[in-house]
């Protein structure tokens, strides 16, 4: 546990008066890695990484065993085996992750109705009123970690705080299998000792700029004006100013309207070959798909008629390649289809890519039964 987390539960009674939210973040342990070592106990303890174990295959997850050896999700196959010898692959089972997630979802339903997933295996949490009326955030966190670990047989890292931004950092302070609380009042201390690249939107690039400007903690970014991160950061200055004082006013949404579903994957190595490439995708597809089947809930289906294919190559220039159907894309054959036929327009590539995303978006909730007749393009990623 964190060193943060002091005895007792009396700082929710603090957090209560201050008029501040209760906010956890769960985070799976190495998900994906870590439902394929429950279901086949030959794998446990042992370095697993999901997906292709061709020479040109990508890992998608990586268990911690990998982990310890350098192997991470993105990376081109020949470069985690290279690394990690023993590093044994094992194909996505994209039905079982998320049969988990739905026993995980149900957990965090029994305790909030706020909950706003982000993916198969994270969310935040609002508890700040909870259903069950225990009242202590840290207890809740407690409870819902008990309760994975008995349902599903996984492990799950909690970060307990009064914002999203700080619950998120927290939830990645003591993983794996841990817990971390950022008391109120003690958000810009913890925020302080933390190295940029924590900060969820600062990649190696915007890393790599605030090293030159001579920012490379939170408290670094603390101590430059707001005047100086707009010069040298624009529209990301606001964020960044906010972030480096431990400030985040938004709220949890569980019932956000969405104008697009997607989701990407930024690599470890460059990559060029179309067989990666299509390895990839096929990766990407399952996880969006199954973030449109859960954005629309039970009673209602989530559907549209654009899809977008988004490559970053090595020099950070975009590519987006877009089509857009007069029938709605309702299952995840068609958006395969048509992400497949996206990238087979685009190759072959100029020059190797860092990043690949794809995104279902001009999207209808299940209300009317035709199409919309404006099929302009809606935003990317």
């Amino acid at each position: 546990m964190s060193a943060l987390m002091a005895e007792g539960e009396g700082s929710d009674e603090t957090e209560e008066a201050a008029g501040l939210r209760k906010i956890i973040h769960v985070d799976m342990d190495a998900f994906f890695a870590s439902v394929e070592q429950r279901d086949n106990p030959e794998l446990r303890g042992k370095p697993v990484a999901v997906g292709g174990a061709g020479g040109r295959g990508v890992v998608a997850a990586a268990s911690y065993e990998a982990r310890k050896f350098g192997v991470k999700s993105a990376m081109p196959s020949v470069t985690a085996k290279r690394l990690c010898p023993d590093l044994i692959f094992v194909r996505s089972n994209f039905d079982a992750y998320k049969e988990a997630s739905g026993q995980i979802r149900a957990i965090f339903a029994h305790h909030t109705p706020l909950v706003e997933p982000l993916s198969l295996d994270e969310a935040f949490l609002d508890v700040t009123e909870d259903r069950l009326g225990i009242g202590s955030a840290t207890r809740i966190a407690e409870l819902i970690r008990q309760e994975i670990r008995a349902k599903t047989r996984l492990t799950a890292s909690a970060g307990v705080s009064y914002n999203k931004f700080l619950a998120k950092l927290a939830s990645d302070q003591n993983k794996p299998d841990g817990i971390c609380v950022i008391r109120p009042g003690q958000g810009a201390d913890f925020v302080a000792g933390l190295p940029v690249r924590r900060f969820h939107g600062v990649g190696p690039k915007a890393e790599e700029k605030m090293k030159r400007l001579g920012i490379e903690t939170g408290a670094d970014l603390a101590a430059k004006d707001i005047a100086f991160l707009r010069a040298n950061f624009g529209s990301f200055a606001d964020y960044l100013f906010r972030a480096a004082r431990g400030i985040d006013l938004r709220p949890v949404r569980a019932h956000r309207a969405r104008k697009s579903v997607g989701g990407e994957r930024t690599f470890s190595e460059d990559i060029s070959s179309g067989a990666a490439l299509r390895e990839t995708l096929d990766n990407i597809v399952n996880i969006v798909w199954t973030r449109v089947e859960n954005a629309g809930g039970k009673d209602r289906k989530v559907r549209g008629h654009t899809v977008t294919l988004k490559l970053k190559f090595t020099d950070f220039q975009l590519m987006t390649r877009a089509k857009s159907v007069p029938h709605w894309v309702e299952d995840k054959a068609e958006f395969a289809r048509l992400g497949r036929a996206l990238l087979e327009e685009a190759l072959p590539l100029p020059m190797p890519i860092r990043l690949m995303g794809l995104t279902l978006s001009n999207l209808d909730r299940g209300d009317s039964e035709e199409p919309p007749k404006d099929s302009a393009q809606l935003s990317l990623l």
